[in-house]
C-alpha cells in the first residue's frame, strides 16, 4: 500500500491472521474517505461535515508526522466499508529515560459490526504497534461503561481522567472559525 498513513509492516500478521478473510486490518489511506471513515468515526463522536479536500489535508499532516500518528481501519473488503478504527499517538517524555508513551484514541466499531470481537482486534493492533515502537506504556481514556471492555484487553484502572473544554476553539462549535 503505496500510500499508507505508516509502514503497514508495523501491522502484526498474527493479528490479521485471526479475522475472517473478509477483513483486512491496516493503516489508514486517503481512499479512506469514500469508505466512510468519517461517517465510522461519527458513530463515536462529533465529527462535522468535513470536505474530502480537509481529508486529504488532515491526512497529509499526519503523514507527514508518522513517527507519531498510528491511525489504522479495518475494512470490510467485500463492501469497501471501513468497519473498524482507532489511533495510538506516540508521544516523547523526558521520563524514563526519554521514554515513549503511547495514547489510544478514537476506537470505534460500525455499529452492524459490533460482536464481531473487531474492537478487540483494533485495541490489540494498536497495542502491538506501540510495543514495536518503543512504549514502555500505553493508556487510554473511556467511560466507566468501557472499563470490562478494555480491562478484557489487558488494561488496568487506574487515576481518573480530567477535562476542559474551550468552545471557542471547537469547530464543530463555533463555525466562524473555520
Amino acid at each position: 500500500m503505496a500510500d499508507a498513513l505508516f509502514d503497514p509492516a508495523l501491522i502484526s500478521p498474527d493479528l490479521q491472521s485471526q479475522l475472517k478473510p473478509q477483513f483486512l486490518i491496516r493503516p489508514l489511506a486517503p481512499t479512506d474517505y469514500h469508505k466512510q471513515f468519517l461517517p465510522l468515526l461519527s458513530q463515536l463522536t462529533t465529527v462535522g461535515p468535513l470536505t474530502h479536500a480537509q481529508f486529504l489535508d488532515r491526512y497529509s499532516y499526519l503523514k507527514t508526522h508518522s513517527h507519531e500518528y498510528y491511525t489504522i481501519v479495518i475494512e470490510d473488503t467485500s463492501k469497501q466499508l471501513i468497519v473498524g478504527a482507532g489511533t495510538i499517538l506516540v508521544e516523547r517524555k523526558f521520563v524514563h529515560l526519554n521514554g515513549l508513551v503511547g495514547h489510544i484514541e478514537d476506537i470505534v466499531t460500525h455499529k452492524e459490526y459490533r460482536g464481531m470481537n473487531l474492537g478487540k482486534m483494533v485495541i490489540e493492533t494498536l497495542k502491538h504497534i506501540g510495543k514495536v515502537t518503543g512504549c514502555y506504556k500505553i493508556i487510554l481514556d473511556c467511560s466507566k461503561d468501557n472499563i470490562p471492555f478494555y480491562e478484557k484487553c489487558g488494561f488496568k484502572h487506574k487515576e481518573y481522567e480530567m477535562v476542559t473544554y474551550i468552545d471557542e476553539n471547537d469547530a464543530s462549535k463555533v463555525r466562524s472559525k473555520l
